[in-house]
């Protein structure tokens, strides 16, 4: 009896060394796919610079794991109810908004320096200068100015009623950044010497559990505690993010334990990978399938002249078949995109369905478009110009490349020639799809924040253009009266019911009008240690990272 209880204490133990290390660690290193172009919050929008940045800077307001908004930097989070929001008559005729922020006491940045309310009006006088480079100006481009009556109280004035006025994004350090804006004298200035890409180890332009203390472009990025955070202490004293471009190299390192764990939103593993993985390894790691916001899209350049035809682009979309796609890579998981717009959202249209896989309607439109078939199988037009675009994806990403290879070999069935031009990620969002030198396609993948205005990706004033510092989000280039004027009215409408309306409409024009190729909606792939606790995605824009300093080694 005494040997058989011996035997299986033993068996116990073998079995929890294998799903937890030897003894605590000090560092969590975390594989990513891609590399952030820079690291400034508000240039440059990608999903992972986003994700490193939430540990070491935090917003005012974001949504948690719920999808309930509440406070990170502020003490109540504003409302009309509680007297923190108002709506307030403006100087010259309309109405406005006034909302008051009140900053926790003990913030500080990674120098010791208070967070206080200069940081707000800084932050909001850099984001609503049109030279700055802000990529988005959905809140800061509207504060004509802010008020600070003590360091903890910062009342921000909007020249708009604003459903968006509770959602305030990261401050910046005005008395490190304060000295970089103001030396400016052009356009591009600031960009070009703003200390988040200059010196990104500088203390004092963090505030959150961690800061970082070393970056080595198209490598790693290094985070230490920060020793100035007030909040719950991390259990790990660094946080390594290491790039490993190619994905199969990423499983690899994985699988070997020289990193710890990869994350789900669109920057690690791609769920075609995690899936084999489970399979493979079921008791190996803990995963994590994330229904999410993360939208899977193609980028569609409207300045090209072929692209310009939206018959040209209905026909595309008709001839990629997303069943079979989703099917037998994702396991029918994706919902098909019929708009940006996820079905988990309460502004969804039902009514609006994924266009159908239809190679025969799409060859009817491409000859309506006047392209009709050469003896190569190619289509032409009157003046012998073939149908031929350029397609890009991230090089090296697995999966993308073999959504690529399908999709152009579906297109080509239908007359249409594709050019594959595919670029690393620093280069294609650095440059190409940032100053719109892309040709054609591009297949990519954008994240939203919870109800979120499609301003930043739709919005005429959002086209990156050198008179705006190749600012803003809208990479096609789509511009529509109507829909400009869609979006205002949804940013100013305070009643969810007339939101959903005026979002519906909002829907039907992007159906309509196909200024990108919807694909699916991600169910976010998590990879993560067996022994690793408190890790708890969201499936948005605000990402569980935020929350960081929860998770632990059991």
């Amino acid at each position: 009896m005494r040997v058989r209880t011996w035997f299986a204490a033993l068996c116990g133990l073998l079995a929890l060394s294998l799903q937890a290390p030897a003894e605590a660690k000090d560092t969590l290193v975390i594989g990513v796919s891609n590399f952030p172009p820079s690291l400034n919050p508000y240039i440059d929008p990608t999903v992972v610079k986003a994700y490193i940045e939430d540990f070491a800077i935090h917003p005012v307001t974001a949504f948690d794991k719920d999808w309930k908004l509440g406070c990170l930097l502020c003490t109540e989070l504003p409302s009309i109810a509680n007297g923190l929001a108002r709506i307030e008559d403006l100087p010259g005729g309309g109405k406005g908004m006034a909302v008051t922020i009140k900053l926790k006491p003990d913030l500080k940045w990674g120098d010791g320096v208070p967070v206080t309310s200069a940081d707000v009006a800084f932050t909001a006088k850099v984001g609503r200068d049109p030279a700055s480079g802000f990529a988005d100006i959905r809140i800061w481009g509207r504060v004509s100015g802010v008020d600070t009556p003590d360091p903890q109280t910062a009342v921000l004035h909007f020249t708009t009623v604003t459903s968006e006025f509770d959602r305030i994004s990261n401050l910046l350090p005005e008395h490190i950044e304060g000295p970089v804006y103001a030396k400016g004298t052009k356009p591009g200035d600031y960009i070009n010497n703003t200390l988040y890409n200059r010196a990104p180890a500088t203390p004092g332009l963090w505030n959150g559990p961690w800061m970082i203390t070393d970056y080595t472009v198209g490598q790693q990025v290094v985070l230490s505690l920060n020793p100035y955070w007030a909040g719950r202490k991390p259990a790990f004293k660094q946080v390594v993010i290491k790039l490993i471009e190619n994905t199969a190299a990423l499983q690899a390192n994985l699988l070997s334990g020289d990193i710890d764990m990869t994350p789900g939103e669109s920057i690690g593993l791609t769920i075609d990978q995690v899936l084999a993985l489970r399979k493979q390894s079921p008791d190996q790691f803990q995963y994590i399938f994330q229904p999410s916001l993360t939208y899977d899209l193609i980028a569609l350049n409207l300045d090209n002249p072929i692209l310009a035809d939206v018959r040209v682009r209905r026909a595309l979309l008709m001839s990629i078949d997303r069943k079979t796609m989703n099917d037998r890579l994702f396991e029918g998981m994706l919902p098909l995109a019929a708009t940006w717009v996820n079905p988990l959202e309460p502004n969804f249209d039902k009514t609006i369905t994924p266009v159908a896989y239809d190679p025969a309607g799409a060859k009817a439109l491409l000859a309506q478009a006047g392209w009709t078939p050469g003896a190569d199988g190619i289509c032409r037009n009157a003046k012998g110009e073939k149908l031929s675009l350029e397609f890009s994806v991230s090089s090296g990403i697995r999966l993308r490349e073999l959504q690529q290879t399908v999709m152009e070999d579906g297109w080509k069935r239908v007359c249409i020639e594709m050019q594959t031009k595919n670029e690393p990620f620093r280069t294609l969002f650095g440059e190409s799809m940032k100053h719109r030198t892309y040709k054609g396609l591009v297949l990519y993948s954008w994240i939203s924040a919870v109800d979120e205005s499609p301003r930043q990706t739709l919005a005429t004033d959002h086209i990156p253009t050198a008179a705006n510092n190749w600012a803003g989000s809208n990479f096609f280039g789509f511009s529509v009266p109507e829909f400009d004027a869609g979006i205002a009215a949804l940013e100013t409408e305070l009643d969810p019911a007339k939101r959903k309306q005026i979002s519906s409409r909002l829907q039907h024009i992007y159906a309509e009008q196909v200024p990108a190729l919807p694909l699916f909606f991600r169910s976010d792939a998590h990879v993560i240690p067996k022994w690793l606790k408190g890790y708890q995605p969201t499936g948005h824009g605000d990402y569980g990272v935020l929350h960081a300093e929860e998770w632990y080694q059991d």
